[in-house]
């Protein structure tokens, strides 16, 4: 039962087939390494260096590892940098996905789990967002990640595919020394890079409508949200319905003050942030539930905030 991960050599794609391996389903990962590293994929795990868009040789991975199962992790995945290039994350997201399915459709590989984000909400106007919350995609990367969720199900429709659906917010932590968040979009390496070089980190905008006046978001640890796909993966293999999407959330919020707070804390560097205008498009509060994902897919936040941070550095000071 060896499912590919595709973008297993990056952060969250690393996470999840180790997550695999631990569930004791094998894993070949496909990677471009266009943002992953070779480094971050287990010796023992077979690896094809190319791109998802190149059809044919995602199907040969599949058949020649007898594939029959893909976890989707592939993404072009800066909401932010996808306003300015849009072309390129429908291209990487939009046909990329079309083609694993294809590539899934001719080598006979009936299941998917895909991760999704919670950038299909958009904005939302309450306080916390489920699954049945209105879709409204605010950035061409949210909009992509709608349009996948909507080519799965179409090719369910059509073939019969058992696949679901992640939605998750920030994903923080190391479940490794070996695999580190290496994004430079994302807010701790953004934190970490700051500190190593000497400069003092930032925070944009401090009058919200929040406790503390800074952005409230919802923060998992990628060990928990990798074990959440291996877990949907196992439950695909064994026949199991699963519902079209599922929430990752905390189910409560931490500021980004809060954020800066622990990392001092954590680090022992201490510092206090400098205070910038706000950033256009960010909303004070976006926290998911993840109520159906505790009951179908063993989530849980199984880690505090310290614990996140003290991982996330670790793992960071050690891939220097």
């Amino acid at each position: 039962m060896t499912w590919l991960v595709t973008g297993g050599a990056g952060y969250i794609g690393a996470h999840v087939v180790r997550a695999l391996l631990d569930a004791d389903l094998p894993a070949v990962v496909v990677d471009d390494l266009s943002s992953g590293h070779r480094a971050f994929v287990p010796d023992r795990v077979p690896f094809v260096e190319a791109s998802i868009l190149d059809t044919p040789t995602v199907e040969k991975a599949l058949v020649e590892h007898r594939v029959t199962g893909v976890v989707h992790v592939a993404a072009f995945k800066y909401a932010g940098v996808s306003v300015q290039r849009p072309l390129h994350t429908y291209e990487q997201n939009v046909t990329g996905i079309a083609s694993v399915l294809q590539a899934m459709e001719s080598a006979g590989v009936p299941r998917i789990v895909f991760s999704s984000s919670a950038a299909v909400y958009g904005t939302p106007d309450v306080d916390l967002v489920t699954e049945d919350t209105l879709k409204a995609p605010e950035s061409p990367y949210g909009e992509s990640k709608l349009i996948g969720e909507w080519l799965l199900a179409d090719q369910a429709r059509a073939t019969e595919l058992d696949h679901t659906s992640l939605r998750y917010f920030n994903v923080v932590g190391s479940g490794t020394d070996e695999v580190y968040d290496t994004s430079p979009h994302n807010l701790f390496p953004m934190v970490f890079e700051a500190l190593l070089s000497g400069r003092t980190p930032r925070i944009n905008g401090d009058d919200y409508a929040t406790p503390d006046g800074t952005c409230v978001r919802d923060y998992i640890h990628v060990a928990d949200l990798a074990r959440s796909h291996a877990v949907a993966a196992g439950r695909l293999a064994a026949g199991d319905r699963l519902e079209a999407a599922y929430n990752l959330g905390s189910g409560d919020g931490v500021s980004v003050r809060q954020i800066m707070d622990a990392i001092a804390r954590t680090t022992g560097i201490d510092f206090t942030p400098e205070i910038a205008s706000r950033r256009s498009g960010d909303p004070a509060r976006i926290v998911a539930g993840g109520d159906l994902a505790a009951r179908d897919l063993e989530w849980t936040m199984r880690h505090s905030l310290d614990e996140m941070v003290a991982s996330a550095w670790q793992a960071r000071s050690r891939g220097q």
